[in-house]
C-alpha cells in the first residue's frame, strides 16, 4: 500500500464513528519500519495546521468532532420519547449550535434520564455528519460540588481561591488540570479527592474569563447564579425574524401623541403615556389616560422556542455595567423597544380617573402606535420646571403639562390610600467607559419618576381589575401585612426613640403616621430602616392577597412584558379573555399557572441576590485601592460576631469583626440591638454613627472588613434609654474574651439571634 496522504488520512478520521488512536491509523494505513517517522511527521504537520486535533489520551479527531467519552446534558425528550442531549460545557456564541447527541436506551434497570440530567456517555458518530449516538455510561449528580474560583500562580505552582466568601479553603491544581486557564483565569472547577489530610486539589472544568476583564465582576455574579448569559442561536434567529404587524384589526392609536420617559441610559423603551381633561360634564376635573406597553405577545408566543427561554429566566437581571435580558434584543431593543417616530405594536389601556385621582373606568385595547417623542426623567422635569430644549418646548402645552396635572390626582389618591411611604435613598454604582466603578451617588427622585410610577401602578390596578371582571386567570403581585414577632422587634426599638407603632396594624398608613413624625428626627432614616426590615416579600400568586405596601386590593404588573415574565402573562390573559386576538394564553398555560408563579418569584429572588452581590463585588473592588483610608458610617447590624457598618458616602457595607473590639466579654443584647462589654460597659448599637478603617477589600468575593477607629470610646446613641418593661427580659448572650468566643444561654427557650442587614422590598 502506498504512503498516505494528508487526504487519506483526513478522510479516514472523519468516517471513523468515535475518535482514533495512532496505533489504529498505523494500522489502517499499514505503516511499518522507516514509514514510522515520516507518518508521525505527517500527522503532527496536520494537527498544526488545525485540520485535526489531538484529544487527551493520544487520540485523533476533526476539530468539530467529541471525544469518545464526554459529559452531556439532557436538553429534550420528544413525543415518542427520544432522548437527546449536548455536550457540556458548550459556548454556543463561539462554537455554534452544538451537534445533536441522540441517548441510547438504558439497560433494563437503569434509571432514566430526565430532562436536565447530566451523564457522562460514550459517542459513536453517524458517518461525517455532526449526529452521534451515546450510551450512558454513568449518570452525573452535583455531588461533585463545582465552583467558581480564580487561578494564582505562586512560586509552589497553582492554587484557586473561590469566589464565594464563605468558603475557607484554597484548592491547588496540577498544571495538567489547568484545561487551559492561566493566572488571573476565571474558572470553574471541581474538587478532587483529597491525597493528604490537608492538602485540597481541583481541576479546573471551564475558563469563564480573566480578572482584568472589566465585565469579571458581573460575570461572577451570573455564573454563580446560574443565570443564561447568552442565548441559544436558534433563539436569537427567531427573534431576528419578527416584524411589526400591519393596522389590521388593531386600533389605530398612530395619532395620539403618547411619549416614553425613561433614564438616560435605557435603551429599551416598553411603556408610553397620555394625558388629556376628560370632555365628559359629568367627570370636571378628571382626566382621560392612556398606557401603551409593547405588546410582546404578538411576538412571543406560549409553547414557542422564545417563550421557554422567557420562561426559564423569568425576568431581566440589571447589573452596574449590563444587562441579562429576559429576550433577546432583537425583541427588546427593536421591534417591541416603543421608540419615537416608528410604528409598534401595543397593548393599551384607555382610564378615566376623577380629580381625586380616583379609578372610574377602563377600556384594553390591542393598537399601533407612534411614538410622539423619547424623554428623560431629567428632561421632561427640567421642562415642567421652565427649562425646556428644542424636543420639549413644542410639545410642552399639550403634551408634557396634562401629563403633569394628571400626575397631581393621582397623587392626590396615593395619599390619601395611605401607600406606605418609606424615603429611603436609593444608590447607583458610577461606571466608567473600561468598566470600573468610579464611585457612588444617591439616585435623584424626581417628580417625573414619581409621574411614570403612578401612572404604572394606575394600569396595573386596572389589568387586576379587568382580569377579575372576566374572572379569568390572574398572576397578581402580593405583599403580605408585616408579621407580629417582626413588627414586635421594632416596636420595642423604636419605642426607645419615644415612637410608637400600633398594636394591631392593618394597613401601612398606620405606619406612616410614625414615619412622619419621625421625619425630621436625627435618626429618621434608622427609624424607615426599622420599618422596612419589618416587611414581608413581595411575590408572584394566583391567589389574590392584595399588597400591603401600596394600599392595594388589587394589583397586577402589566406595564413590563420586555422584562417581566408576570407581565407576559397578564398580556395573554386580557387578549383571551377580551377578544383581542388568537395569541392569548396557550393550551395548558393557565392550568400551569401555580407553577409559573412559584417559578417566577424564584428566579426574582436569584437575579436580585445576584444583583446585591455584583454591587458589592464593584464596591470591593473600589475599596481594593484604598486600604487604611477612614470613612464615616453607621452601624447597620449587630451579631453574634460583630458588627456591620454602611459607609455614609459610598453605601458599601462590611464587617466589624467581634476580635477587632477592644478586648471584653461583649453581651449580645437583643433588645437593646447593642454588644455591651461587661467589664469596660462598652457599647456598640445599631443606629450609632461610627468612623471606620478599611483593612480589606476583596473584589473576588465582595468582602470588605472594617475597624472601628476610637473604639475604645464605644459607638452608642446618645440619649438612648431602654424602656423599662424590656431591661428584665432574659435572652441569650454572646460574648468574647481574648479573642475568643462563646455563647452563654440564660433562657434557651428564647435564644433567637437576630441579624440585621439592609434588604429592599420590590413593589
Amino acid at each position: 500500500m502506498n504512503f498516505p496522504s494528508e487526504k487519506d488520512v483526513l478522510s479516514f478520521i472523519q468516517k471513523a464513528d468515535t475518535p482514533v488512536s495512532k496505533r489504529e491509523l498505523t494500522r489502517a494505513f499499514h505503516i511499518k519500519g522507516d514509514d514510522r517517522r515520516p507518518f508521525k511527521k505527517l500527522l503532527s504537520q496536520l494537527e498544526r495546521q488545525g485540520v485535526m486535533s489531538r484529544l487527551p489520551g493520544g487520540r485523533y479527531t476533526v476539530p468539530e468532532g467529541l471525544p469518545a467519552v464526554t459529559s452531556v446534558i439532557i436538553n429534550e425528550i420528544t413525543i415518542d420519547g427520544d432522548v437527546i442531549a449536548r455536550p457540556m460545557p458548550w459556548d454556543e456564541a463561539v462554537q455554534g449550535p452544538p451537534p445533536t447527541i441522540m441517548i441510547m436506551p438504558e439497560k433494563k434497570g437503569h434509571a432514566s434520564l430526565a430532562k436536565g440530567d447530566e451523564a457522562l456517555v460514550r459517542l459513536k458518530r453517524d458517518g461525517d455528519t455532526d449526529i452521534y449516538s451515546g450510551r450512558v455510561l454513568k449518570r452525573m449528580t452535583h455531588e461533585t460540588n463545582q465552583f467558581l474560583g480564580m487561578v494564582i500562580e505562586g512560586q509552589k505552582g497553582y492554587r484557586i481561591q473561590p469566589t464565594d466568601r464563605s468558603s475557607r479553603h484554597e484548592y491547588d491544581i496540577a498544571q495538567s488540570d489547568l484545561n487551559g486557564a492561566k493566572d488571573g483565569d476565571l474558572v470553574f472547577a471541581i474538587p478532587l479527592s483529597a491525597k493528604g489530610r490537608h492538602k485540597k486539589e481541583a481541576r479546573v472544568s471551564e475558563v469563564v474569563g480573566h480578572e482584568d476583564d472589566p465585565k469579571v465582576i458581573s460575570l461572577i455574579a451570573i455564573y454563580e447564579e446560574g443565570l443564561r448569559a447568552t442565548f441559544p442561536p436558534h433563539v436569537v434567529k427567531d427573534a431576528e425574524k419578527l416584524k411589526v404587524p400591519p393596522l389590521g384589526n388593531r386600533t389605530d392609536l398612530r395619532s395620539v401623541p403618547l411619549v416614553t420617559i425613561d433614564g438616560a441610559d435605557a435603551r429599551d423603551f416598553d411603556d408610553a403615556v397620555f394625558a388629556e381633561p376628560d370632555a365628559s360634564p359629568d367627570n370636571i376635573g378628571g382626566f382621560h389616560l392612556i398606557v401603551a406597553i409593547a405588546d410582546v405577545s404578538h411576538y412571543v408566543h406560549y409553547g414557542s422556542e422564545l417563550d421557554k427561554e422567557a420562561w426559564l429566566r423569568g425576568n431581566s437581571t440589571y447589573f452596574p455595567d449590563r444587562v441579562v435580558p429576559m429576550l433577546p434584543e432583537g425583541l427588546s431593543n427593536d421591534v417591541c423597544s416603543l421608540m419615537p417616530q416608528v410604528e409598534r405594536a401595543c397593548l393599551a389601556v384607555h382610564m378615566w380617573v376623577d380629580k381625586d385621582g380616583g379609578l372610574l373606568r377602563y377600556k384594553f385595547v390591542r393598537g399601533l402606535m407612534k411614538s410622539a417623542a423619547r424623554l428623560t426623567y431629567d428632561q421632561a422635569q427640567a421642562a415642567h420646571d421652565g427649562q425646556r430644549d428644542d424636543v420639549t418646548d413644542p410639545i410642552y402645552d399639550t403634551i408634557i403639562k396634562p401629563l403633569y396635572e394628571a400626575y397631581a390626582c393621582l397623587e392626590k389618591a396615593r395619599q390619601k390610600r395611605g401607600a406606605l411611604d418609606l424615603d429611603l435613598p436609593e444608590r447607583q454604582i458610577l461606571i466608567d467607559e473600561n468598566g470600573d466603578m468610579t464611585g457612588v451617588k444617591n439616585r435623584e427622585r424626581l417628580d417625573s419618576h414619581k409621574l411614570i410610577e403612578n401612572f404604572m401602578i394606575l394600569a396595573n390596578v386596572a389589568a387586576a381589575s379587568a382580569l377579575e371582571d372576566k374572572r379569568a386567570p390572574c398572576i397578581y403581585r402580593v405583599h403580605e401585612r408585616p408579621s407580629t414577632d417582626r413588627l414586635e422587634t421594632a416596636r420595642d426599638f423604636l419605642e426607645t426613640f419615644g415612637f410608637q407603632l400600633p398594636q394591631n396594624i392593618s394597613e401601612p398608613r398606620q405606619i406612616n403616621h410614625l414615619l412622619q413624625q419621625a421625619k425630621d428626627h436625627d435618626y429618621s432614616q434608622l427609624i424607615s430602616m426599622m420599618v422596612l426590615r419589618t416587611q414581608a416579600q413581595a411575590r408572584y400568586d394566583p391567589n389574590n392577597d392584595g399588597h400591603f405596601g401600596l394600599a392595594l386590593k388589587k394589583y397586577a404588573h402589566f406595564t413590563s412584558p420586555i422584562r417581566r415574565y408576570a407581565d407576559l402573562f397578564v398580556h395573554r390573559a386580557l387578549i383571551t379573555a377580551y377578544n383581542l386576538g388568537n395569541d392569548g394564553l396557550g393550551k395548558g398555560e393557565a392550568e400551569r399557572i401555580s407553577e409559573t408563579a412559584d417559578h417566577i418569584s424564584t428566579t426574582e429572588r436569584v437575579s436580585s441576590g445576584a444583583e446585591r452581590t455584583a454591587v458589592d463585588r464593584f464596591t470591593a473592588a473600589y475599596l481594593e485601592s484604598r486600604v487604611n483610608a477612614e470613612f464615616e458610617g453607621v452601624i447597620n447590624g449587630v451579631t453574634n460576631f460583630g458588627l456591620f457598618v454602611t459607609l455614609n458616602d459610598i453605601g458599601a457595607d462590611g464587617l466589624v469583626p467581634m476580635r477587632s473590639l477592644p478586648n471584653d466579654y461583649y453581651i449580645h443584647n437583643e433588645e437593646q440591638h447593642a454588644l455591651i462589654g461587661r467589664k469596660t460597659r462598652l457599647v456598640f448599637r445599631l443606629g450609632a454613627r461610627v468612623r471606620v478603617r478599611i483593612k480589606e477589600a476583596e473584589k473576588l468575593t465582595g468582602s470588605t472588613v472594617f475597624e472601628i477607629v476610637n473604639a475604645k470610646k464605644g459607638a452608642d446613641i446618645p440619649g438612648f434609654q431602654l424602656k423599662p418593661h424590656l431591661s428584665g427580659r432574659k435572652k441569650s448572650s454572646t460574648t468574647r474574651h481574648k479573642g475568643k468566643t462563646k455563647t452563654s444561654f440564660k433562657n434557651k427557650k428564647n435564644n433567637i439571634t437576630s441579624k440585621y442587614r439592609g434588604k429592599k422590598t420590590n413593589k
